[in-house]
């Protein structure tokens, strides 16, 4: 029996896109590389943020945010939605590993909601309560502010490990 089904292939834009955006995230992943638990809670800079915290705002506040709650308008995501700096708290009996596969898990699932659509498709929701009127209008507009978000990230990460250990990411002489 022939299978009829096709695979999607995302719009060529979007693809783009979201190989840029991996690139970033395998950043944000490869500035830990090698961290025990104790270095990853390890708050360095005066706010008082960790890596694991970061990491969980990106899977949490950038990931799913983003792409299954504004893109897809996943009602679910949405009513599960918190107000506050509640990603950057991670509870002392949650392993890194947990956080760090939380972040793998809600990239995956980015990555399908945005394959399936197309680069001008509009948001299927708006958070005008913390917003106002839209300023990201399109799926492209979305994979162009995580990327940016992402990549800021990544680079905090950075100067943090080197902070922590003294380990660079990428050094050019």
């Amino acid at each position: 029996m022939a299978d009829n089904t096709t695979a999607h292939t995302p719009d060529p834009e979007v693809g783009t896109l979201l190989r840029v955006l991996d690139a970033q995230r395998r950043h944000v992943l490869g500035a830990l590389d090698g961290l025990d638990e104790e270095a990853l809670r390890r708050p360095v800079l005066p706010s008082g943020w960790h890596c694991l915290g970061l990491v969980q705002h990106l899977a949490l506040d950038v990931e799913r945010f983003w792409f299954r709650a504004v893109v897809a308008g996943d009602r679910q995501v949405v009513q599960g939605l918190t107000s506050g700096d509640e990603a950057w708290q991670v509870a002392p009996d949650v392993r890194a590993a947990d956080v760090l596969d939380g972040y793998r898990r809600e990239a995956e699932l980015a990555d399908a909601v945005a394959a399936a659509g197309h680069a001008d498709t509009p948001p299927a929701w708006w958070p005008r309560d913390l917003f106002g009127g839209p300023h990201l209008h399109t799926l492209r507009d979305v994979l162009l502010h995580v990327i940016t978000e992402t990549a800021c990230h990544a680079g905090h990460l950075d100067a943090v490990r080197e902070l922590l250990d003294g380990r660079r990411w990428l050094v050019l002489t």
